[in-house]
């Protein structure tokens, strides 16, 4: 369930980008109505996708504050980065912005991680709290993996965006990132749970 939660303004993304692209005159009309002149039918859908996509991000954190939860340092950089780069998208409207936010927020993560190992702070051994124990090694090579992917995933998101079209880049973001992430997080679990059992030993 937290999983959905946190892909709720990825998918309300995709499935704005996609239900504008069916419904391609209306989606042109409603753009236009929003952000003036300067709209076609081609970019009529991610700039509607944009906007729904600020608006998700900003009602999650609405939702936490009224369940009286914690809001997780994580969504509040990811609301800065979508409003910032959302924002841009909308206001110069220029597709780009948007196509370039999840490699800015990949390498925010990754520049986090890495001022981590510099300082000698494991945010990743804070972050689980103490739900398994490894190796204080262990636990270093593990931020670092992250780092590594963070970095990776960051220029595969521009890859796909600069050479394809802003349709298979839509499809990416959601099927793609999302994938990449689950099977990286997958190997890193069994990773974990191997380090933990060798240092109990």
């Amino acid at each position: 369930m937290k999983l959905l939660f946190d892909f709720l303004p990825i998918i309300l993304f995709f499935a704005t980008f996609k239900g504008a692209e069916h419904f391609s005159e209306g989606s042109l009309g409603l753009a236009q109505s929003i952000l003036g002149d300067g709209i076609t039918a081609l970019t009529a859908p991610v700039f509607l996708a944009t906007i729904v996509a600020i608006v998700a991000t900003f009602l999650q954190i609405f939702w936490l504050k009224l369940k009286g939860q914690k809001v997780e340092p994580t969504l509040w950089i990811s609301l800065a980065v979508i409003v910032l780069f959302g924002g841009l998208t909308l206001y110069l409207k220029n597709e780009w912005f948007i196509k370039w936010k999840p490699t800015i927020l990949y390498w925010i993560f990754g520049a986090i991680l890495f001022y981590g190992n510099l300082a000698k702070k494991n945010f990743i051994r804070l972050l689980m709290k103490g739900q398994i124990e490894m190796p204080d090694a262990a636990w270093g090579k593990l931020q670092s993996m992250w780092i590594g992917f963070f970095i990776f995933a960051g220029f595969v998101n521009l890859a796909v965006a600069y050479a394809f079209s802003t349709d298979v880049w839509v499809n990416f973001k959601l099927f793609g990132l999302l994938a990449l992430t689950m099977i990286f997080t997958i190997g890193v679990a069994v990773w974990m749970t191997k380090q933990a059992s060798e240092g109990q030993n």
